[in-house]
């Protein structure tokens, strides 16, 4: 593999190339621009991204992250016109949250294979001044020839900033006007009409403005550690997050021996969360203190609250008062327990667990067939699976769907066990930090 530091350039052929967007922390959008000689784009057409995913009948596409990797670009060189001098990929953080930074991302890297070449990668310097979009790398035309380059220039405007330096009209829509009111005319008086003024001409039309707005996800899977973010409208009051434990009991000698889990939800309301300090999902020890600006303001009165707030089979919530969480029911058998979580612009985070009860023996979890599937029900759906064999261990935290995107959740894959026979549940902190073995111990009887 070859490794391109900042300003690096590689030739590369005319065949497809694929790039690869890999970072930890935050979640960060991936889009690229065509761009012409005179280091613009030619219209709008020529930014490609989640909304608009492809260009130029598919000689630079757009793939959302998905089983078969995480979010890419294809461009085939040699299929490109001749007007198109080069492609420019962008890397963004979230377009409808100006609070999002690259300081929130880490381990940024961009990783681009070809067909019968090494794979090159470029990992970025870290951003620490508050870009919110960065140029990632370029494929350029030199001579008959292509090549490829590292770029890792940041910008403080983000996307729409970084769009319009290419000539890309991202603009407001202007507000609907109110029509003009007509005056009641008096009664009829003999006059001389004057001559009328010649009509204006008509307004030329408008750019057409890209639309931001993210679309739905489909239905993807999460590597180990990866994470994805679903945008939710949080005033919409009749949006439910479904979040699912899942699991078949594996082989039927697994399922003979017991196959009973439960699914732990523990969370912070967005009245206790913190951000800024530990990345949510950070796995800490204990005497960790959460740190960081609150995340909602809190009401006057709300109790502080502790870091014992959970539903579960004992606890089984409510979705008409606080916490606006409630698991349907205990199933003591292979199948399915079903968490929905409503109003998610009260929830901070929500961290989803498993139990083995001890009648099951020391199986893993993932020979149980363990699974989280957590979806919106509007066309996103997102599945966490288990990837390590992990036997007598009773607690697994398998996901963390972090609500404090004010447009979004973010689900980060954990995965992350007790220790060795160990009964204590984990600890969900009001910063979104975990700690594993902190919590009380609560057996479950047959």
């Amino acid at each position: 593999m070859q490794e391109l530091g900042k300003g690096g350039n590689t030739a590369i052929g005319a065949e497809r190339i694929t790039a690869e967007l890999h970072c930890a922390g935050d979640p960060v959008d991936l889009s690229a621009l065509l761009v012409a000689a005179d280091g613009s784009v030619r219209s709008d057409d020529d930014m490609v991204f989640y909304n608009q995913p492809s260009a130029e009948s598919g000689a630079v596409r757009h793939l959302a992250a998905d089983a078969g990797g995480p979010e890419r670009i294809e461009v085939t060189p040699g299929a490109l016109p001749a007007d198109v001098d080069r492609v420019v990929l962008i890397g963004s953080c979230d377009p409808d949250d100006a609070s999002r930074t690259f300081r929130n991302v880490r381990d940024v890297r961009v990783r681009a294979t070809q067909e019968g070449a090494d794979p090159v990668e470029f990992p970025l310097p870290p951003l620490t001044d508050g870009e919110r979009a960065v140029l990632l790398l370029e494929i350029y035309r030199r001579g008959p020839g292509w090549k490829l380059r590292a770029i890792g220039q940041g910008y403080a405007d983000g996307l729409a900033g970084l769009a319009t330096d290419f000539g890309v009209q991202v603009t407001e829509p202007e507000p609907e006007r109110e029509p003009p009111t007509v005056a009641t005319a008096p009664a009829a008086q003999p006059h001389v009409t004057p001559p009328q003024p010649a009509p204006a001409p008509a307004p030329a039309p408008a750019p057409r403005t890209p639309n931001m707005i993210k679309p739905p996800l489909g239905a993807i899977s999460l590597d180990k550690g990866g994470q994805a973010s679903i945008s939710l409208d949080k005033q919409d009051r009749e949006l439910v997050v479904t979040a699912a434990l899942e699991w078949d009991g594996g082989s039927a000698q697994r399922r003979k021996r017991g196959a009973d889990l439960d699914l732990y939800a523990l969370f912070v309301p967005a009245s206790r969360a913190l951000r800024g300090v530990t990345q949510p999902g950070t796995l800490v020890k204990s005497r960790h203190v959460p740190q960081g600006a609150p995340v909602a303001p809190v009401p006057p009165g709300n109790d502080s609250g502790d870091d014992t707030s959970v539903v579960y089979y004992k606890q089984l919530g409510s979705l008409t008062e606080r916490p606006f969480i409630r698991l349907d029911g205990d199933a003591r058998e292979p199948g399915c327990e079903t968490l929905r979580i409503v109003r998610p612009a009260e929830q901070g985070y929500v961290l989803l667990c498993a139990y083995s009860a001890l009648s099951n023996g020391f199986g893993s979890f993932r020979s149980f067939g363990a699974k989280v599937v957590v979806t919106d029900g509007r066309g996103s759906t997102v599945t966490v699976p288990l990837f390590e064999n992990t036997k007598t261990r009773y607690w697994v935290a398998i996901a963390l769907v972090d609500f404090t995107d004010p447009n979004a959740a973010a689900i980060h894959h954990i995965e992350a066990y007790s220790a060795r026979m160990t009964e204590r549940r984990p600890v969900l902190h009001a910063d979104g930090a975990i700690e594993m073995n902190g919590g009380p111990v609560e057996f479950k009887r047959p």
